[in-house]
């Protein structure tokens, strides 16, 4: 690992980690799903800062240790704003930071319906040595993570990523679908991938007193994802998916931790991934840092 991506790994830690001992957390409305959105936004003020790693096999190449972190603020109840760094370490190849991403989601709607709309808009700046892997479009297979880091950061991609999210509660179930188009900003043709997630808390009814292992703190589903191909050729033939369970715990402290393993569904995806997350809840920091300036 390279000494400036241990320097921005050991910043990026302190930051956490000040947060965590210094403010106080707040409980935030959870899905544990990894690459599927729901229509659950950010609390006004509040910020969420998350580390997402995830380890994939590679039968092509060697296995790799790739993750984001990311900032999560929400600008209004009806805007949501999230900020990604993007690393990964190529097991018998080497460690890179590989882009970063910005992404918006805006609720046009804020009473609960049967469906409940969410646009997502999202500028993404990465090489081809990213394998965060937050969605799958177009025909992106396994193959495409094969070649060594050195050729892969050689090429960049600017990015526009749309999300059309429909999500609803019922019963204590969220489920979630999302449709996905993205273009590079050169000369590709669009590309589609969607999302699907359905969870569910163990128990609804909240226990009298705050406790860790409560039912009602964890939350259990499933989530399927791959590509739909582009412009040129919209299919499902040719292209990856992925099938995953999720298991999640929420702490009373404000902390969320998540883990997810997944299989792939045909012969173009990862044989296995394994993502795990944790997340913490910084309650009102744009009031707190308002009152500290002034």
């Amino acid at each position: 690992m390279s000494m400036s991506l241990k320097r921005c790994s050991a910043v990026i830690c302190a930051i956490i980690a000040a947060a965590i001992v210094l403010l106080q957390p707040a409980r935030a409305q959870e899905t544990p799903y990894f690459v599927t959105y729901s229509h659950h936004m950010e609390e006004p003020g509040n910020l969420e800062v998350e580390f997402n790693p995830v380890f994939g096999t590679q039968r092509g190449g060697n296995s790799y240790l790739a993750g984001t972190t990311e900032f999560e603020y929400g600008v209004k109840a009806w805007w949501t704003s999230e900020f990604y760094l993007d690393g990964q370490s190529t097991f018998g190849d080497g460690t890179l930071f590989s882009g970063f991403r910005w992404e918006n989601r805006f609720r046009p709607l804020m009473r609960e319906h049967w469906i409940n709309p969410v646009v997502y808009l999202e500028y993404e700046n990465v090489n081809e040595a990213d394998k965060a892997m937050i969605e799958v479009v177009g025909f992106d297979e396994e193959a495409d993570y094969a070649p060594p880091n050195s050729a892969l950061r050689q090429a960049h991609n600017h990015e526009l990523e749309g999300k059309l999210i429909l999500s609803s509660d019922f019963k204590g179930w969220n489920i979630s679908e999302n449709f996905i188009a993205e273009r590079n900003l050169g000369h590709d043709p669009y590309e589609f991938g969607y999302a699907v997630g359905a969870s569910r808390p163990l128990a609804l009814a909240a226990s009298a007193r705050p406790c860790n292992f409560c039912a009602e703190n964890f939350l259990a589903g499933a989530e399927f994802y791959g590509g739909l191909g582009t412009t040129w050729n919209a299919t499902t033939s040719g292209t990856s998916h992925y099938g995953v369970a999720i298991f999640g715990w929420q702490l009373p402290n404000g902390a969320t931790l998540r883990i997810s393993p997944g299989f792939g569904l045909n012969d173009n995806s990862h044989r296995f991934i394994l993502r795990w997350g944790i997340s913490y809840e910084i309650p009102s920091i744009g009031t707190r840092l308002r009152r500290l300036f002034e």
